[in-house]
């Protein structure tokens, strides 16, 4: 599980890799729990929690560039 601060320093393309591939992982983690072979439940919560700290991140840079953006044309 990554820090906020390391992922804020990624760019949005990176971050964006790395909500597929989180994502991916859950998707993972369910198909074993639905076949009842999971060993750790923890890691379910925990990888639905970096998702989320992945997409606030991702939407905090979005809006930054498109801050920078709009007053780089005004």
């Amino acid at each position: 599980m990554a820090a906020p601060q390391e992922l804020r320093k990624l760019k949005i393309d990176e971050l964006r890799l790395r909500l597929q591939e989180t994502r991916r992982e859950l998707f993972n983690l369910r198909q074993q729990w639905y076949a009842g072979s999971l060993s750790d439940h923890n890691r379910l919560r925990s990888v639905r929690k970096e998702i989320a700290r992945i997409l606030t991140i991702l939407h905090e840079q979005e809006t930054k560039a498109d801050i920078a953006q709009k007053g780089e044309v005004a």
